[in-house]
């Protein structure tokens, strides 16, 4: 049985000490407005440390599908009222969690580093990202507008009126425990949506920091609910199978994705996903060398290769594919340092666990052995941690590899030469998969050509970033379906209601 409380899961003394708004510490879930312990609880570890008793976080409350049950029945409670507040109302409350996001971005940063290992720059960047769509969305709201449609019926109109969709399911991975976060809570809330929000295991205390805000910005009871468990299945299952949920909305993997889609048809719920990728990153002969290189730094390397749209496999033209490698290298030796996320010198941080090392070194270990030449790298740093690799370049990789058809979801840079434009066409859409993808080159006609013919949901020309709020975020093919971010990412909180007015 859930009851009120405060803090009984532990936080440990060495996170206490680095976070100055020590409100944003909460290791029990938010559920209709209260901080409540579930039955049984979970350890939250940083992954950049080397000993397991300093790698210590939290212990945080770890939630049943009974307790996802009540959280749904109170967002469902909370939706009837909520749906009824003005777009203003919800657009000042969004505006509230952009500005508390901002006021806190230190202390949020420190926990994203913590808790995830990225290199506290990158955490700054993400807080700020995060806000970003807070803000968006705020000034979206009031813009949720309907159509009058035509009728053939003389003394008739047709009124399409747009209404929220009802309480969303929020499943969100570790890779940006905040972005992924607000990209999806502030649509939802924009439109008149309540929410039960699932974060994931490796990252929950940057979930429940924004709870914590949430409620200093004062919304609604039951608006926002937030239920850490290390039970990732039935989290999923007990969210996808309830017939209160009308929306689930899931970032992470092709096959979980599958999985939920599955159980979310028992009640034919409205679905969006983001899935796994194996970006293309084409560089043609006429592009500028060094900006093809910041941006393979940018799109590859960035969180240490643990990005839903990083460059997975770096196609270079064949005339420039001796320059370009030995350019990366050199840019990658002289200004990136693998380190502790919390030092100020490091650029790139640990991978999440040992699972992920893991995979990296097997794609290594079998491109190697396949004929690719290792240009950099190669090898794990277990004199900074269990959880550290250097970043790693590939050179003469081919289609017989594993790193060319598997995402690796880690700093290695896989080097293929190519010879013309059909030919990395065929390679670059040899995937099921399409989320997001990169080319550079100075040919106007060929800008046009290829961001057409790339199988992509997502289309980076003569850049490595392509992230932003105003951007409708999301893949073809099994990379999902469903935007986020910009408009389109309101209309995907929203059904639509035909009403027909007779007797004009």
């Amino acid at each position: 049985m859930l009851r009120a409380v405060r803090n009984k899961s532990s936080i440990a003394s060495s996170l206490r000490k680095q976070i100055k708004n020590v409100s944003l510490l909460q290791t029990n879930g938010l559920i209709n407005g209260e901080w409540v312990a579930a039955n049984s609880s979970f350890e939250v570890e940083n992954p950049g440390l080397k000993s397991e008793n300093d790698a210590h976080l939290a212990k945080v409350s770890c939630f049943s599908p009974s307790d996802y049950n009540d959280a749904i029945v109170a967002a469902d409670v909370a939706f009837k009222s909520f749906r009824k507040t003005t777009a203003r109302e919800r657009g000042e409350l969004l505006q509230k969690m952009h500005d508390l996001m901002l006021e806190n971005v230190d202390d949020l940063a420190k926990i994203i580093t913590l808790e995830n290992g990225k290199p506290l720059a990158d955490s700054v960047g993400e807080v700020k990202y995060a806000a970003s769509f807070f803000k968006w969305f705020s000034e979206q709201a009031p813009h949720v507008t309907g159509d009058i449609i035509e009728s053939s019926i003389s003394n008739t109109k047709i009124l399409a009126l747009r209404q929220p969709v009802g309480v969303c399911g929020i499943i969100t991975p570790w890779n940006f425990p905040a972005a992924m976060i607000a990209r999806k809570l502030a649509a939802a809330v924009a439109v008149g949506c309540t929410t039960v929000i699932k974060p994931a295991s490796e990252t929950p205390l940057t979930a429940l920091a924004m709870g914590s805000l949430s409620q200093q910005a004062a919304f609604p009871n039951g608006v926002v609910n937030i239920l850490p468990s290390q039970k990732s299945s039935d989290a999923g299952k007990a969210i996808c199978e309830h017939k209160l949920v009308k929306k689930v909305t899931f970032t992470g993997s092709t096959n979980v994705g599958k999985i939920l889609m599955k159980q979310a048809s028992s009640t034919l719920k409205k679905c969006s996903f983001e899935l796994g990728g194996n970006a293309p990153f084409i560089v043609f002969s006429d592009a500028s060398i060094d900006k093809a290189v910041a941006g393979v730094l940018a799109s590859k390397f960035r969180s240490s290769g643990q990005t839903c749209v990083c460059a997975n496999r770096i196609f270079v033209h064949e005339s420039i594919y001796e320059e370009f490698s030995k350019a990366l290298v050199s840019k990658l030796e002289k200004d990136t340092v693998l380190g502790y996320g919390i030092d100020k010198d490091t650029t790139h941080g640990p991978l999440i666990h040992d699972k992920s090392l893991l995979k990296v070194q097997e794609h290594i270990k079998d491109a190697t052995e396949a004929g690719a030449k290792l240009l950099l790298g190669g090898k794990p740093r277990e004199d900074l941690g269990p959880n550290y690799h250097e970043l790693t370049v590939l050179g003469d990789v081919n289609e017989s590899m594993k790193i060319f058809h598997e995402e690796t979801f880690g700093p290695v840079c896989p080097l293929i030469k190519f010879s013309s434009e059909e030919e990395v066409l065929r390679m670059a859409n040899d995937t099921d998969v399409g989320l997001a993808g990169y080319f550079f080159t100075n040919d106007i006609l060929r800008i046009f050509s290829i961001a057409g013919d790339l199988e992509v949901g997502m289309v980076g020309v003569n850049t490595g970033a392509i992230s932003e709020a105003s951007l409708p975020f999301g893949g073809v093919k099994e990379s999902g379906f469903g935007r986020e971010g910009s408009k389109f990412g309101l209309e995907d909180y929203t059904v639509v209601k035909s009403v027909v007015l007779g007797g004009l």
